[in-house]
């Protein structure tokens, strides 16, 4: 059971990184991939039937490492308080100004929770980079520092902003496309540049995981045969709703969402 209960937590971080990574780069590039309000709009467009879809994976994540790892998770979250909070804060400023803008009374409202959108992106991509150096450096248990930590936040940010922009190249038109294709470049098709980031992100929290002593901190025999059984079976339901998601709303955006 510890086995794949290690192996649900490594497939719910993976699946989080490769899809809420997307919308996460895209939202970090914003501001170059739509100069105006209405490019921007279709930015946001580009990703909003997904965002909310994808955070799924981030809650599954944090639910298998509470309910199958319950002294691990107790120690990172002690260790690791201020990057979660910046993570959090992040997380919320983001999703406060995608659900805002379509509300607000004018042109400044929507640029102001177009900054949200962008500032709560970077704040997330950095708060994971933070995270993973201290993981990656064998320190789990404490916020990492110094220039370690400060380049491989810098490092993991840079991915999420190319795997968004991969991202970008499949799913929009017009000026915005043109410049995430500048970007990108021109050799190639669009999907593969996707393809290859979302390898790299994907394999960014099994690296990670590896310094984390995962089978020495799993619950009970007895929590962990009521609980991977259950998870077992919901996560086929998960991986099919997502999959119909990303099928219904393959082509590319052409106008604004229900954002």
């Amino acid at each position: 059971m510890e086995t794949l209960a290690i192996a649900l937590l490594a497939f719910f971080a993976a699946g989080w990184f490769v899809l809420a990574g997307a919308d996460i780069g895209t939202g970090m590039l914003t501001p170059w991939l739509g100069r105006n309000d209405r490019e921007r709009r279709l930015v946001l467009a580009s990703f909003a039937p997904f965002f909310l879809g994808n955070e799924v994976w981030l809650v599954a994540t944090a639910g298998v490492l509470v309910g199958c790892f319950p002294t691990l998770e107790g120690e990172l979250l002690s260790g690791q308080l201020p990057v979660l909070l910046a993570l959090l804060t992040g997380w919320i400023v983001r999703d406060a100004g995608l659900w805002s803008r379509g509300r607000g009374p004018g042109p400044r409202w929507r640029a102001a929770c177009d900054a949200a959108v962008t500032c709560g992106s970077w704040t997330v991509a950095l708060s994971w980079g933070w995270l993973l150096a201290a993981l990656l450096t064998g320190r789990p248990y404490a916020p990492a520092t110094g220039a370690t930590a400060l380049l491989t936040a810098l490092a993991v940010a840079a991915l999420f902003a190319a795997h968004g922009l991969g991202f970008a190249t499949l799913r929009l038109t017009g000026l915005p496309y043109e410049r995430a294709r500048r970007l990108v470049g021109h050799a190639g098709r669009p999907w593969q540049s996707f393809a290859l980031t979302a390898l790299l992100m994907g394999g960014l929290p099994l690296w990670a995981g590896t310094a984390l002593p995962l089978a020495e901190r799993a619950a009970s025999p007895g929590t962990l045969g009521l609980l991977v059984p259950t998870l077992l079976v919901v996560t086929p339901l998960l991986v099919t709703v997502q999959a119909w998601t990303w099928h219904t709303f393959r082509h590319r955006v052409t106008g604004p969402s229900y954002l």
